[in-house]
């Protein structure tokens, strides 16, 4: 006879769909800070004789803290490329191409039955969160689902520790894109409906934990095919006049402003040359004898007279009006996207154009080898955590890091394919580490690689077979015009909150202690590639944080 299995889990599990409920390990007690985001899963499915039948039941809440709780759905999305071809990381939790659980859509129990698939694991998600704090104490939240007349609960115990989660001191940036939102929706770029989107998905990525957002000042020479040009979101409006230019900013004001109202702290100015090497300019719009046209783009020299006099101007211009608006501070320059070392001399050459300009400034760049910033070229590099270790072991200041596609192999990532595990592990190493920014490229990019065509993310989550699932985006573009959040990125954000308790710890008991703790959990020092695999050590590693917090 068939019979419906419920059981509370960790969110760090993935629940693929012919996975088995009894190889889940059960949650049933759990700590929290009051402001902290605490996500559980409720997993269900129908075992034994006739578990084929389609059942659906009405399923119920019962907590003290039900009016804090909310709930999704977990749904699993086609992934073509898991891993690349030839990985030989054991930590993936599978690499053959199929559906895997990741979209989060919102689900209202009121008046809604669970429906149950037989032979199919499947998940909700449920997320306890009040930003004002949750009053210390011990809450039991209870769900029940109706199976005919037998009525079946399962509880978790949560408890409150009486201390707040302080604010982010990392700085996080997941490079936004607005002409992906404008391209998916069909809307004019900066038209009434493109601003409200856009707001919306600036809320979404400040949800996910992100405090820095870039700035299109010109639109981004990023992942772009050369010789292609991707839709103009330039923020600058530029005229050529009398023989020089005069530049306009009611649109990067509106954006700021924008950025502000849904939480953003930080400004990422975009790439003043070129993406791999500086060598030519970004696509640059002008209103020229009333015609508004590209007046620079891959077929400029980036360092030609005409260039040169240019990007001075435009950055003289935006320096002083950022000045104006009280932010310089909070805005960070970028030359140049990933240079190699052989671009070194390409890259100093345009860097030298504006250099005496953004003296003083916050300037920032990709880049992996440690020879490349040894020059001077770069003021912040940000090297990728799989090449980390030479920036660490020279004890460069105020050093960020990255991670993309390429970060494949030991190190943590956000691909579908991960254990969760693996992508909040991240959290504890930026502490560790003592890292002070965090960049990944793709918060909403559906686009094929190089932005040659628009892609469906709910079709394609692999950039057309560019990379592994979960690099290009971290959620998905919903109808209403709204985000829909994803088990990666709150993967991510779990780990950026350890992060916050650790730094919560450390003001109590001093850094040596904290990493001393994390690392008396696991048995070893952790690294950006070496650390525990194990779900279990990053979840009571966290409950011991937890502890000592309330001790101190």
């Amino acid at each position: 006879m068939a019979e419906v299995l419920l059981k509370i889990i960790s969110s760090c599990e993935k629940c693929f769909l012919d996975d088995k409920i009894e190889d889940k390990k059960e949650l049933s007690e759990v700590t929290m800070l009051k402001n902290e985001r605490l996500s559980f899963q409720l997993a269900y499915t129908i075992a034994g004789e006739g578990a084929s039948v389609r059942l659906h039941c009405p399923i119920s809440l019962d907590s003290p803290l039900a009016d804090k709780i909310s709930v999704a759905k977990v749904e699993c999305v086609p992934v073509t490329v898991p891993a690349y071809p030839g990985n030989t990381d054991p930590n993936y939790l599978r690499k053959t191409p199929g559906l895997y659980p990741d979209m989060l859509v919102p689900f209202t129990l009121e008046g809604q039955p669970l429906f149950i698939a037989g032979n199919q694991l499947r998940t909700y998600l449920f997320t306890i969160e009040d930003p004002e704090g949750i009053p210390a104490g011990e809450y039991p939240v209870s769900i029940s689902i109706l199976w005919g007349d037998v009525t079946k609960t399962v509880t978790l115990k949560v408890k409150v520790i009486d201390a707040m989660l302080p604010e982010a001191e990392l700085i996080h940036t997941e490079w936004f894109h607005n002409d992906c939102i404008a391209t998916y929706y069909g809307c004019e770029i900066f038209s009434e409906r493109h601003w409200e989107l856009i707001g919306n998905f600036m809320e979404a990525a400040v949800n996910c934990g992100v405090n820095m957002i870039l700035t299109p000042v010109l639109t981004p020479p990023l992942d772009t095919g050369v010789g292609r040009e991707r839709p103009t979101v330039q923020l600058v409006d530029i005229e050529v006049k009398d023989g020089g230019y005069v530049f306009g900013y009611d649109k990067l004001d509106r954006y700021i402003k924008l950025a502000q109202e849904k939480g953003m702290k930080y400004f990422e100015i975009s790439h003043l040359f070129s993406q791999w090497g500086a060598i030519h300019a970004p696509k640059t719009m002008a209103t020229v004898d009333g015609e508004y046209k590209r007046i620079f783009g891959w077929d400029t020299d980036s360092t030609g007279p005409e260039y040169t006099a240019f990007i001075r101007a435009f950055t003289s211009g935006l320096l002083e009006h950022l000045k104006g608006l009280g932010i310089d501070k909070q805005c960070y320059w970028h030359i140049s996207d990933e240079p190699t070392l052989e671009q070194l001399e390409s890259y100093q050459k345009a860097k030298a154009l504006v250099a005496d300009i953004l003296e003083g400034c916050n300037q920032m760049d990709a880049l992996s080898r440690y020879e490349f910033y040894e020059t001077g070229a770069v003021g912040t590099p940000i090297p990728a955590t799989n090449h980390i270790e030479p920036f660490l072991e020279h004890n460069v200041p105020n050093l960020w890091t990255y991670y993309c596609c390429g970060q494949d192999n030991k190190v943590s990532n956000r691909f579908l394919s991960m254990p969760g595990q693996r992508t909040r592990i991240l959290g504890t190493q930026l502490f560790k580490f003592k890292i002070a920014g965090f960049l990944q490229w793709g918060f909403n990019f559906w686009y094929s690689q190089y932005s040659i065509h628009p892609l469906n993310p709910y079709v394609d989550t692999c950039g057309d077979y560019f990379v592994p699932a979960g690099d290009t985006f971290m959620v998905y573009p919903g109808n209403d015009g709204k985000a829909v959040y994803t088990l990666h990125a709150l993967h991510v954000y779990e780990g950026l909150q350890d992060l916050r308790a650790l730094k919560l710890l450390e003001e109590k008991i001093g850094y040596d202690a904290v990493v001393a703790m994390i690392e008396e959990s696991a048995g070893a020092p952790i690294t950006f590639s070496e650390y525990p695999a194990s779900q279990e050590y990053l979840l009571s590693l966290r409950e011991k944080i937890n502890a000592a917090i309330a001790e101190n």
